[in-house]
């Protein structure tokens, strides 16, 4: 098993901003580019665990490739470089750790929203539904059962929250008043745009995208796809061929994991638990047949 990297310390390159899972860097002399680095760090219940996921980063970062360039024709996204030998030369020494789990992108500003878009009744989506039909302000059909495809696909805004906070669903009306109406329109198309392409290619692969969280950035006045997209971090990855409504579904995410941890007697604050090697194990599985099956 290859050694994990829980956290970097670049020489030479300014830590902007250490996420649940990412590692941000300035560079020198580069104002307008970023180094965004995947570690193997994972969070569940927005706690970060004590334990890592060894590979998990180079997963997130091949997934993220991967979508990038097939959902370029529907908007442009921050990447400029995957390659180590096209970052700039203080980046090189660094090779070692660069390598598999970074990309050099375009520096955006980040929308203060998170871009859900839900194909199916899962989670606190479901947990909500179960109380009241009409959910996120969407009027929801009656009877649905746990994992029941939605008539259409839902775009549902949330706020984004610090680490150890929780993100809350806001309407679209408030998504308006944050952005405008007409940037609201187009992120909201944009989104479902992303998750509809993305969704039709991974069910020929047998993976059914229940739900995603994309992250959009905004430069020189243009929508930008930032951060990562569609990967086991941000979706539910369901087995196409096990799927049946009516219960929680075997996934390839981090809902294993999740699962796991509701099974304990924590309050699903820090200190996390420490994670059982088979936890660790089955979790890095998960996460590599993902990626196995939809970029190959």
């Amino acid at each position: 098993m290859s050694e994990a990297v829980i956290q970097t310390d670049l020489d030479g390159l300014n830590l902007v901003h250490r996420g649940k899972v990412r590692d941000m860097y300035e560079i020198p002399g580069h104002d307008d580019k970023l180094l965004m680095v995947a570690t193997d760090r994972i969070s569940a219940y927005d706690v970060v665990m004590s334990d890592p996921i060894p590979g998990k980063g180079k997963v997130l970062t091949g997934l993220s490739l991967f979508w990038f360039d097939l959902l370029g024709d529907i908007v442009e996204n921050h990447l400029i470089s995957a390659e180590v030998d096209e970052y700039p030369t203080v980046c090189v020494p660094h090779r070692e750790i660069l390598a598999g789990r970074s990309m050099l992108v375009h520096k955006t500003a980040p929308l203060p929203v998170e871009c859900i878009v839900r194909g199916y009744i899962s989670g606190s989506f479901w947990s909500a539904y179960q109380k009241d039909t009409t959910v996120c302000g969407f009027e929801l059909p009656a009877g649905m059962k746990e994992s029941d495809r939605f008539p259409e696909t839902l775009f549902t805004p949330s706020t984004k929250a610090d680490i150890g906070d929780h993100d809350e669903n806001i309407s679209i009306e408030r998504l308006e008043e944050i952005v405008g109406a007409d940037r609201a329109a187009e992120i909201a198309s944009t989104s479902v745009g992303l998750y509809q392409k993305a969704a039709d290619y991974a069910r020929e692969k047998g993976i059914i995208i229940a739900d995603t969280k994309f992250e959009l950035g905004e430069k020189d006045g243009r929508l930008i796809l930032i951060d990562e997209v569609l990967t086991p971090d941000s979706s539910r990855f369901w087995p196409l061929d096990e799927y049946t409504p009516g219960r929680g579904q075997p996934s390839f995410d981090k809902q294993f994991l999740r699962d796991y941890l509701s099974s304990l007697d924590w309050d699903k604050t820090p200190p996390p638990p420490i994670l059982p090697p088979e936890i660790i194990q089955k979790t890095r599985v998960r996460y590599e047949e993902a990626l196995s099956r939809i970029a190959g």
